[in-house]
């Protein structure tokens, strides 16, 4: 039986928000909740965060700003990452970077999450990073809590390989709805290694974090940055449009529905990613992309 494709699962929007640098925005309570209007108003609904973003900071500032409308919330899904301990001052009790999936803390976190944000409950819960002592048994405990209790509507996980994914979908009665990694013309190794072919094989939404490789689309000056900056640059006179665009519409092309996440705190950024929804690329623009990054012909 095939199974009709919907971004996320539910009602999400094609590209997210993510808001890992909100921090750096500098942005007035006021201020954020006109962005965080702006993007809603674009048809951007769904919003990412992380409860370690801007040293615990980001969701907090989310949820001052989403407290001035909370009728806003109804309009939005809100996805966030727990498991990545980091020491702060904002947590004293964490001694050393690592990670915890232990069941007592996914669930405290997603209390964390959930007074910071102000929320009653978060549409998409991630695990941030695979851990090599990730009890699948005991994640699949708290899911199961966190879902009786009506927390959390739906779970995922981020930068997790196939046999990992596998491995925790095994023990849980829901499905695992996302795995968000790296993707970009820059990087190409979830291309390649099984992970897109294994979430499309399963009707998984894979969401595209640093879609603009940290900026190394416009400014890297490597020998491969620079090869697929040309044939970015090439494509955008062609189709009229930003070479920012370019690189959206290249990773929508891919038939796994892979949804990008933009990271800018500009409404106008966000509204040049949405209008790449109606660029059309051909199988020969997207591998002119393909071949730049790979630096050699396909075999």
């Amino acid at each position: 039986m095939r199974h009709q494709y919907h971004p996320l699962g539910f009602e999400g929007s094609r590209i997210a928000q993510g808001f890992w640098r909100m921090q750096e925005w500098d942005m007035t309570s006021q201020e954020a909740l006109g962005f965080i209007e702006g993007c809603l108003d674009l048809g951007v609904t769904t919003f990412d965060h992380a409860d370690i973003y801007g040293d615990y900071q980001c969701e907090v500032l989310f949820g001052e700003a989403l407290k001035q409308k909370p009728v806003l919330r109804d309009k939005m899904e809100i996805m966030t990452k727990c498991g990545i301990l980091l020491p702060s001052t904002h947590r004293p009790d964490i001694r050393i970077h690592r990670y915890d999936y232990r069941a007592e803390h996914i669930i405290a976190s997603v209390d964390r999450s959930l007074a910071n944000l102000q929320c009653e409950y978060i549409d998409t819960l991630l695990l941030h990073r695979p851990s090599p002592l990730m009890d699948a048994d005991e994640v699949a405990q708290a899911f199961d809590l966190l879902f009786t209790l009506g927390k959390v509507k739906h779970f995922g996980v981020s930068n997790f390989t196939a046999q990992q994914f596998d491995l925790l979908q095994s023990r849980l009665d829901v499905p695992l709805i996302v795995n968000q990694v790296e993707l970009s013309p820059l990087a190409l190794p979830h291309f390649e290694d099984g992970t897109l072919d294994h979430l499309q094989r399963h009707a998984v939404t894979p969401m595209a974090w640093s879609p603009f490789a940290g900026g190394e689309l416009f400014s890297g000056t490597s020998d491969k940055a620079k090869r697929v900056q040309a044939v970015l640059s090439d494509l955008a006179q062609e189709k009229n449009c930003a070479v920012d665009q370019i690189v959206v519409a290249w990773l929508l092309r891919h038939p796994a529905g892979i949804c990008p996440v933009m990271g800018s705190g500009k409404v106008a950024r966000l509204s040049a990613a949405t209008q790449a929804l109606s660029i059309s690329l051909s199988d020969d623009d997207w591998f002119r992309v393909w071949v730049a990054s790979q630096g050699h012909p396909v075999p």
